[in-house]
């Protein structure tokens, strides 16, 4: 038998839903513009979802982001931008990884990265879970504990070394660099 002609001009029901997975797969997980889309309109959804996605992230992680500073953003786009959300706390846990496998973990997101290792189960499939036996965790040079349910963080993460004093300077470090804008 032969179905009735769709004259109200809406693609059919399994093509909507084709475009509606291609639409979500452009804005969310770095997938090709669809056709019949303006890409203007769509890179600027993609980056303010982006945006959103990275502050979630951050009330998450927030060691992290202040670790990362002014750079939190554009390395939580950089890493985020082919990948589609798995929550805010395991982006951020797998944020961190990549970041300790490169070698640009800051120390504050270190420590916090050891603390959740030794808390948290988390292979980067399925959930994060408690753990049930005590755990050693290490990151970036910090190592933290869990016994009995309680994390101690043992050793911080290492910092970098602070820059000496201006010679007839007040003895306090100018981590700023503010001595070449400020004049007398």
């Amino acid at each position: 038998m032969l179905e009735p002609a769709d004259t109200t001009g809406d693609p059919p029901p399994g093509r909507l839903a084709e475009r509606q997975a291609e639409l979500v797969a452009a804005l969310v997980a770095g997938g090709p513009a669809p056709p019949g889309f303006a890409s203007a309109p769509l890179a600027a959804t993609r980056t303010a979802l982006l945006r959103k996605r990275a502050g979630d992230v951050a009330r998450h992680w927030p060691l992290l982001a202040a670790g990362l500073g002014a750079d939190w953003s554009a390395t939580f786009a950089g890493w985020a931008a082919q990948r589609p959300t798995a929550g805010s706390l395991r982006d951020g846990w797998d944020l961190a990884r990549t970041l300790r496998e490169r070698d640009a973990l800051p120390p504050a997101g270190a420590e916090e990265l050891a603390t959740r290792e030794a808390r948290l189960r988390y292979g980067g499939v399925e959930a994060p879970r408690p753990r049930r036996l005590p755990a050693v965790a290490r990151a970036g040079g910090a190592v933290a504990v869990q016994i009995a349910g309680r994390v101690r963080l043992l050793r911080p993460a290492r910092r970098p070394v602070a820059t000496p004093p201006a010679p007839g300077g007040d003895g306090v470090p100018d981590a700023a660099r503010s001595a070449t804008w400020i004049s007398d």
